[in-house]
């Protein structure tokens, strides 16, 4: 199952690449602990305060345009970058091997412009 999701963050692209690829950031919106290495091949563990745990691979990187996540349980996830004139244009396709996973992605991509919000106003 494949899900796909645009918004338009006021941000520069320069600082929403920021909030995706450095930890400290990832932790402000996205997960409670977040350790990521943001160069291709590079291994990243996504933890949640209820004690869930994500880990992915950095699959592609292009600076400030584009970031591809290999997940653990078979997923994937592309975030494209794209200036537009009220900020970044943020597109995220997020595929799943499972069923309930990607129902699981759809109810998070629902919740992110207030997490895209939140991210603006730090």
């Amino acid at each position: 199952m494949e899900i796909e999701r645009e918004i338009v963050v006021p941000e520069a692209p320069d600082e929403v690449w920021e909030a995706l690829t450095e930890s400290e950031r990832l932790e402000e919106w996205f997960a409670s602990e977040a350790e990521l290495d943001a160069r291709p091949g590079g291994e990243g563990v996504f933890r949640w305060g209820d004690g869930d745990e994500r880990r992915a691979v950095v699959r592609e990187l292009e600076e400030a345009e584009r970031l591809v996540l290999d997940w653990d349980d078979g997923g994937s996830v592309a975030i494209e970058l794209e200036m537009v004139e009220a900020g970044t244009l943020v597109r995220v396709v997020e595929s799943a091997p499972d069923f309930a996973p990607a129902l699981e992605m759809r109810a998070l991509s629902l919740e992110a412009p207030a997490a895209w919000t939140a991210l603006a106003a730090a």
